[in-house]
């Protein structure tokens, strides 16, 4: 809850507990926190779960007007009812993305990228591309997150831009009503919209991240800010129909194309189905590398001569670790590797046979790391075997698959909700920042990784595979 939200509650409560004797300010303070409630609405903005609060409000200050004395009514009722309207927005808070731990304040900014060179997939449309110029050319988006020197002016950017298409978007993929994350309009990272770039001598090494099936470019936010904080440009590629939704800047709805990966289907048809999906996202990256390269050699560029690609790390959640692998495995200016959970099943058979040659590191949620005999699985354990470099293959305990990415804190509830195990979400935040950071630091920036040496027992959670 917000401070204000906190406000209104306790001055509530103090007035329901508050019997006998009741000075005149008690009996003021229903007034106050209306007054409490409208500076709310000002400066955190609405939202639905306040609904029961906003109206204890009224009714404690309406309902004496008629002579109607709080005496007459049970106490303890209302402080159930208030109890319980209190309960909602504790249970549905507005998230808030954790601030970073490095030296760098953070700047973000959104792209519209064409690769007229490819056509567009899943739109449902018959796309051609006559002459290798597409006339439904594949159209997506990236986020860009970097260290910052922000003006006094700049402000925080949302989390979740054009938050009410997809806020009802990801209510329906949990199954939910479609106004439940309504509040997400109100979400700001700490980031800052269009920033400045930090000045720097050599240039930024670049991390690209690759979201999972029905994710999003903004779903490791958390994650991304931390990376920037020390130091690194972060690039969240939004893979379109692949996403849960995805605005364009002209106001076109790209909604997830569920036959691009048909449930149901047997493997060999649900294979070839992913690995034309994963091409596609893994000609995101390769695109998204392009675009990159031109911005740092663009003098009207924010990013000018600011980016270092010879130091380039790719890391992806599930399917979009999958499609992190096969870009590695295909793309030389691939320096570094790292997957969470990473879905290998679209991979192709060459990558899968033959690894890949970066530095490498994986890790997974004890709930996919449990199911041993997953068609996953089996795919993943022959192929680790061929990385040459791999740093090795982690699971952390009391987690679950969404535990790698933002989707926790929509809720204390989330371990109900699907979104998380039971593991504390302050402690694997920790781990898997611990972990991301000290990869990328050791194989872009050339520091010692202790974390890595040998079967390190930092994290009583961590468990070694390999």
């Amino acid at each position: 809850m917000g401070p204000l939200e906190i406000a209104i509650s306790a001055l509530l409560a103090f007035h329901v507990i508050w019997q006998h004797p009741r000075p005149f300010w008690i009996r003021l303070l229903p007034l106050f926190a209306f007054i409490a409630a409208l500076v709310h609405l000002i400066m955190e903005g609405y939202r639905w779960q306040m609904i029961p609060l906003y109206v204890l409000t009224v009714m404690m200050i309406v309902v004496p007007l008629f002579g109607v004395e709080p005496k007459r009514i049970s106490s303890l009722l209302i402080f159930m009812l208030l109890a319980a309207a209190t309960a909602l927005p504790i249970l549905l808070p507005v998230p808030s993305i954790p601030a970073s731990s490095g030296p760098y304040k953070v700047g973000t900014r959104i792209y519209e990228l064409t690769d007229a060179t490819r056509q567009e997939l899943y739109s449902g449309k018959d796309d051609t591309c006559p002459g290798g110029r597409c006339q439904g050319a594949r159209r997506f988006q990236i986020q860009v997150w970097y260290p910052s020197d922000p003006r006094p002016s700049d402000e925080r950017a949302p989390w979740m831009p054009n938050a009410e298409i997809f806020a009802p978007a990801i209510a329906a993929y949990i199954h939910m009503p479609s106004f439940f994350l309504d509040h997400l309009s109100l979400v700001k990272m700490p980031a800052y919209n269009k920033s400045e770039i930090a000045q720097t001598n050599e240039g930024y090494p670049v991390v690209l991240f690759s979201h999972g099936w029905n994710g999003f470019n903004a779903q490791n936010t958390g994650q991304a800010i931390q990376l920037a904080s020390h130091g690194y440009v972060v690039v969240g590629v939004q893979h379109t129909y692949g996403a849960v939704i995805t605005v364009f800047n002209d106001g076109t709805v790209a909604r997830n194309n569920p036959s691009a990966l048909p449930g149901g289907a047997p493997d060999d048809e649900y294979e070839a189905a992913a690995r034309k999906l994963v091409q596609q996202w893994s000609g995101d990256l390769g695109y998204t590398v392009n675009f990159l390269d031109t911005q740092t050699n663009d003098p009207e560029s924010p990013f000018y001569r600011s980016l270092d690609l010879s130091r380039l790390g790719v890391y992806g959640h599930s399917t979009g670790g999958g499609a992190a692998i096969q870009f590695c495995g295909t793309d030389a200016r691939c320096k570094a590797l790292l997957g969470m959970d990473p879905f290998v099943r679209p991979v192709s058979i060459e990558v899968l046979g033959n690894g890949v040659p970066q530095p490498a590191f994986f890790m997974f949620s004890q709930r996919w790391a449990d199911d041993v005999d997953s068609r996953n699985n089996k795919l993943f354990r022959p192929f680790i075997l061929s990385v040459p470099q791999s740093l090795g293959v982690i699971s952390i305990d009391g987690t679950a698959h969404y535990d790698f990415s933002d989707l926790p804190l929509l809720s204390p509830l989330a371990p109900r909700l699907g979104l998380k195990g039971p593991i504390n979400g302050i402690r694997v935040t920790a781990i898997i920042n611990d972990y991301l950071l000290s990869f990328f630091d050791g194989t872009l920036k050339g520091v010692p990784m202790a974390l890595f040496e040998g079967q390190n027992q930092k994290y009583n959670e961590v468990r070694f595979s390999k």
